[in-house]
Order: structure tokens, then sequence, then C-alpha cells
């Protein structure tokens, strides 16, 4: 059980017009969460001709990372070669994947690079399948349910999130192997 665990942070909702401005990841290996293979960096975020974008006063409430924190941080131009490099093809694990790799996939493309883990999974989707009569599946209620904490100012971070969703991949895995 070898993958690695990410998360973003954004301007907004939609890969094609909004900025990253967070990339916390970890790697799981041999089934166990080890934090010295860890990948942290806040992004200046940029449009997808590249120009500086500021992060919208909605989006700043929700993760606390403001135009002043990203000022001096590199671009996801940057950042993603060697965020690639920290994934190396592995399958990658986030909450709510769809979202995370839909921004992942747009930021390669328009720099010329390929997202191309071996595999995308889901711990909303492992939720649904571990806890079907539960109906909210989001990382809080998830956390909640499965018993794990979130690092104070943890919650809305990319590492904070990852931290918690790894645990919660190996618990819900663990989950579906028993039933």
């Amino acid at each position: 059980m070898n993958v690695v665990v990410f998360d973003l942070e954004t301007t907004g909702l939609s890969p094609e017009r909004d900025g990253i401005v967070e990339i916390g990841a970890v790697r799981i290996v041999d089934g166990q969460v080890d934090e010295t293979q860890r990948y942290e960096t806040l992004v200046r975020p940029t449009t997808a001709d590249g120009s500086t974008m500021l992060i919208p006063w909605r989006a700043e409430q929700v993760h606390g990372i403001s135009n002043d924190m990203v000022r001096a941080s590199p671009t996801i131009t940057e950042v993603l070669p060697e965020f690639l490099e920290f994934v190396n093809g592995w399958p990658v694990v986030a909450h709510n994947i769809g979202f995370d790799a839909g921004f992942m996939r747009a930021n390669a493309a328009r720099a010329g690079l390929n997202w191309n883990p071996q595999a995308e999974l889901c711990t909303v989707q492992l939720s649904r399948r571990a806890f079907p009569k539960e109906r909210a599946h989001n990382l809080t209620v998830l956390a909640e349910r499965l018993g794990l904490n979130f690092a104070p100012g943890g919650r809305h971070r990319s590492f904070g999130d990852v931290q918690v969703t790894a645990q919660a991949y190996l618990r819900l895995m663990e989950r579906l192997r028993g039933a």
C-alpha cells in the first residue's frame, strides 16, 4: 500500500479560472504514513496566461492564506515539476480527488507537463462505501466518524488536511477489507 496523499488550497472552484495557493502531500509507504516523505509549499496563484492572480476574500476566509503570504512564493509553473517528481507516478489519494486532480491536470497541461499517477483514489468514495447509510462525507465529518483530529490550525490548510486524509485512507481501507 504505497500512495501519495495530497491536497490543494485554491482561489476558487474552477481549474480553468482559479489558481492553486498551496500544495501539501505525504507518502504512505508499506501501509504507514511517512511524514519524513512530505511535500509542502505555498504557491503564488496565476491565471492560465501566467499573470499573478489575487486571492479572493471569500477563499481567504476558508483557508486563511493571504496575498501577503504568497507574494514571494513560487508560481505553479515553478512548483509543478518538483511536485510531479515527488509523486513519481505513484497512485494518489485525495479527499474529493476530482477537485484536486482536475486542478493538477489543468495546470500540468498549461505547463506542457503530464499529470499521470498510477491511479487516483478518493476518500469521499471510500467513505461512501464504508458508511453507506451516512449522508455527509466531508473531511470534517469523516475525521469525527473515524476519531481523527486536525492539528491546531490544520483544517483547510493543505498539510493539515493531508495528515487527516492519510489516516482516514488507512482506516477506511482497513474497514473495507474487514467488511
